[in-house]
């Protein structure tokens, strides 16, 4: 069966080829259709694959596609293991019930056949990365998920904020691509090969100091595509963008690959304590610095935005204390229920005539039941409400901090405050949208939308009430799955014991329910009181609500000199220095021929005079020389 793994790439790669060339002779909803069954055949081939490893035994297999640059070792190959066959299921598991959902959402587009071509290149791209069995592979899929975070961020280029928002974050990944480059420079430097085999196999005589650099590295990467601090900035603007798109990539594509980077390269952290606790460090900062912020968000989807930094920061402390399993373990939940959300405020905005400040919402739990219960299932999840799926992986993540120690115990406290705030704005937000007292506009008629939209809300919800019992105390399923791929590198668990397991969990709940009574009792009142509420809070809470103001700080400090700079480079070096050096240049020689053209009188008696002085002048020069 693994001769069919290429087919996993193929089918997507396969319907954006098409749709490009033949899409636009479909009708309408022909196009998305054909673009969910391509992810959703790739889905059920990796699930098919990926059952030897369920059972056991199977440490995977390499299948070569192509002969790339083999001097290098980076060739077209599918790594197949229990990372890469998680990862594929995750991307196209949820990727396909996004692409159903979108066939509703995008219904009436003028360019819908062009956004299931890309939302298909998105799809293929991130399983060229995840499926890579070399860094010169995951590299090329990594740029491909940056190309199409471009082009579907600025799906409507026509808007200028839409086309802002993609330059913005191409610009800003391109920071974090530099991270990789380089450091795939120096892992090539060190081990003369880009293959997964040939670097981890040696990965133990790494020097404490080349492993930091590369790990370093390497998290500056991670931090561009995985949106933490300081390169965070693209992932809230990257809102522009229709539903789906943000649904894609804040649960099933490029957010993650950061996460996944840093997952797959265990072998290299593992020389580097030093880049270990710099990566949970930032997560851990980027945790609560993104979660304070969402608290004051008034967009549906920019909340839903920094709470998907916020989780990643979770995703981050894990993967920088070792506790690998709990890190993805997170990831594959949060996959189910942000996925969710995003679907769910996707269905709010398409009900409410693309309105997407809350302020503006209330009262539709009567008008959209399927929608409200749905995404109530998944504030509960992200909230930390057992059983649901967020409860069990977060727990897991805070349990693997404390259990490790020293300054991931101080991690460990971060993480749990930022577990209350996420409930609170999370909270917030389900009693703004759908509490309280109608604010839309009277003449709307939100409902549920159709079936193409409510079964991929109540599938995602299925996933998020039972997909955390994969892995619990009683039954470590996933983390059996993953035990071959970091067999022999020092791996951090949850402490052991049922009591610390109550004591942890009890902790967390506790605070996920302070949360959640706390937003309730502020925000399900009259609008004036929890206006008032808000405005009590002043100016904090317009710090919040302005992100800090690290935009502005960007402009001033980055922004603004980068440009004085490129019109310095323009208009006074190019124009005037470069390009006044050639004018001048090509103005002497054409004055020079002006003169010498007052030579060519086009008489021949004024020539057969010049030529009798240069005789007499070559004839005196002769004599007088003595020759």
């Amino acid at each position: 069966m693994a001769d069919l793994l290429w087919l996993i790439i193929a089918l997507p790669l396969a319907g954006a080829i098409g749709l490009h060339f033949f899409g636009r002779f479909l009708r309408e909803p022909m196009a998305g259709w054909l673009a969910t069954t391509a992810v959703g055949g790739s889905f059920l081939i990796a699930l098919v694959e990926a059952l030897p490893f369920v059972r056991g035994g199977d440490r995977g297999t390499t299948v070569l596609l192509w002969e790339w640059m083999p001097a290098i070792g980076a060739n077209l190959e599918i790594l197949w293991d229990p990372l890469s066959a998680l990862m594929t299921l995750i991307v196209t598991g949820v990727g396909a019930l996004i692409h159903l959902f979108a066939i509703g959402y995008m219904h009436g587009d003028h360019g819908f056949h062009r956004f299931f071509t890309n939302l298909n290149l998105f799809a293929a791209s991130m399983l060229i990365l995840v499926l890579a069995g070399n860094y010169g592979m995951l590299f090329l899929g990594w740029e491909l998920v940056g190309l199409c975070s471009y082009l579907l961020i600025g799906f409507w280029f026509t808007r200028e904020a839409a086309a802002g928002a993609a330059k913005k974050a191409f610009v800003v990944n391109r920071i974090g691509d530099f991270g990789l480059m380089v450091g795939l420079m120096l892992v090539f430097t060190t081990f003369g090969t880009l293959s997964y085999s040939g670097v981890f196999e040696r990965a133990g005589e790494l020097g404490t100091g080349w492993a930091t650099a590369i790990g370093l590295l390497f998290l500056l990467a991670a931090a561009g595509k995985s949106a933490q601090i300081p390169l965070y900035v693209w992932l809230p603007d990257a809102m522009e963008g229709p539903t789906p798109v943000s649904a894609l990539i804040h649960a099933a594509t490029m957010v993650t690959a950061g996460v996944y980077l840093i997952a797959r390269s265990a072998a290299i952290f593992e020389m580097s304590p030093t880049a270990q606790v710099t990566v949970a460090t930032i997560g851990a900062l980027t945790a609560i610095w993104a979660a304070t912020i969402a608290l004051a968000q008034t967009d549906i989807k920019r909340v839903l935005a920094y709470s998907t930094i916020s989780q990643l920061g979770y995703m981050f402390m894990a993967v920088g204390a070792t506790a690998y399993m709990a890190g993805l373990f997170h990831l594959m939940t949060h996959a189910f229920f942000k996925a969710l959300l995003f679907l769910g405020a996707g269905a709010v905005i398409h009900a409410l005539g693309d309105q997407q400040d809350m302020r503006k919402m209330g009262g539709l739990l009567k008008k959209m039941p399927v929608t409200a219960v749905t995404m109530g299932i998944a504030t509960a999840a992200i909230a930390g409400i057992p059983p649901l799926a967020g409860f069990w992986s977060k727990d897991e993540v805070l349990a693997s901090l404390f259990g490790r120690g020293g300054w991931y115990s101080a991690l460990w406290v971060l993480g749990l405050v930022t577990a209350l705030l996420t409930a609170f704005y999370m909270t917030r937000q389900w009693v703004l949208v759908f509490m309280g007292e109608p604010r839309w506009d009277p003449g709307a008629d939100p409902h549920d939308g159709p079936r193409v939209m409510t079964v991929p809300l109540v599938a995602l919800a299925g996933l998020t009430v039972v997909g955390g019992l994969v892995n619990t105390p009683l039954r470590t399923t996933l983390e059996h799955f993953l035990d071959p791929v970091y067999e022999g590198l020092s791996v951090q668990h949850p402490p052991e014991g049922w009591l610390m397991f109550i004591v942890l969990a009890a902790v967390a709940v506790l605070a996920g329910l302070a949360g959640i009574a706390a937003a309730y009792l502020a925000y399900n009142r009259p609008e004036e009181l929890w206006v008032g509420f808000e405005a009590g809070f002043q100016p904090i809470w317009g710090i919040w609500e302005e992100a800090y103001g690290v935009d502005d700080i960007y402009g001033s400090a980055l922004v603004a000199p980068g440009k004085k700079l490129a019109e310095v480079a323009a208009f006074s070096v190019d124009t005037g220095l470069i390009d006044g050096a050639v004018n001048g240049v090509g103005r002497a020689f054409r004055e020079l021929g002006a003169r010498a053209r007052l030579a060519q009188t086009g008489q021949v008696r004024s020539y057969a005079a010049f030529l009798l002085a240069g005789t007499i002048a070559v004839v005196i020069w002769l004599v007088a020389g003595g020759v």
